[in-house]
């Protein structure tokens, strides 16, 4: 089985936009991966296990915070559920 190698990906951003938002550097960046990760499932660009890893989070924990953004973790089909939870 391929290893799959880890990019990472480099965003520059000035602290201006953390006073703006009332927010630490890593809450920002924890955020900003997350929402990343939210955009990229919704659009059906990436399963929600995929989001959840981008987002350093379990899967379960991706699904329940999607809520709170209003998007629903219901973009999945049967097959795809079925097909995560055999493996």
């Amino acid at each position: 089985m391929a290893t799959s190698q880890e990019n990472i990906l480099k965003i520059p951003y000035s602290d201006d936009i953390l006073l703006a938002l009332k927010e630490n550097k890593e809450g920002f960046e924890k955020e900003a991966k997350f929402l990343l990760a939210l955009k990229l499932y919704e659009l059906g660009k990436i399963s929600s296990g995929k989001a959840a890893k981008i987002a350093k989070l379990n899967r379960a924990d991706f699904l329940l915070k999607m809520g709170e953004y209003r998007v629903s973790p219901f973009q999945e089909d049967l097959q795809e559920i079925a097909k995560e939870a055999s493996e």
